[in-house]
């Protein structure tokens, strides 16, 4: 790309944009031993939150239920947005969430067994095109945004 560096202002309206559009995530977890799992995943974000689904059986859902530490991006390499957080299972939807979950994402794990969800809070989100745009990619730090 050859574009200007975006500002901070301008990082932030084009990942919240990304994030209420996009449907799909790379998620990324690790085993009580550090082995990686990477899986792409459905998502609904709500404004604050992550919601994902997956088989409780698979190891996304294991090392989710074993520590909660998720990394996910959103967008293609070139315009990436990066995100750390703590995820928790979810143990009943609010009303209407689990239409929405399925409206957007072509998907409703309600109709399958054991597919539970799992709410990710972001820590830290990072955002950025190309290598001008590293300096001030932290959008937001320990659940915080600087912007």
């Amino acid at each position: 790309m050859t574009t200007s560096p975006r500002t901070a202002e301008q990082r932030k309206q084009d990942t919240l944009h990304r994030l209420e559009h996009d449907v799909d995530a790379w998620v990324a977890t690790a085993d009580p031993t550090g082995t990686p799992y990477l899986v792409p995943l459905s998502y609904l974000w709500d404004g604050e939150t992550l919601l994902i689904s997956t088989a409780a059986a698979n190891p996304t859902a294991r090392n989710l239920r074993a520590n909660g530490r998720v990394r996910l991006t959103v967008g293609p390499t070139r315009d990436v947005v990066l995100i750390e957080g703590a995820a928790e299972i979810v143990a009943e939807l609010p009303a209407g969430v689990g239409d929405e979950f399925a409206a957007k994402t072509g998907f409703d794990p309600r109709r399958s067994r054991n597919y539970p969800y799992f709410r990710i809070r972001p820590e830290l989100v990072q955002a950025w095109r190309e290598a001008d745009e590293l300096a001030g990619r932290d959008l937001m730090v320990d659940g915080r945004w600087r912007v």
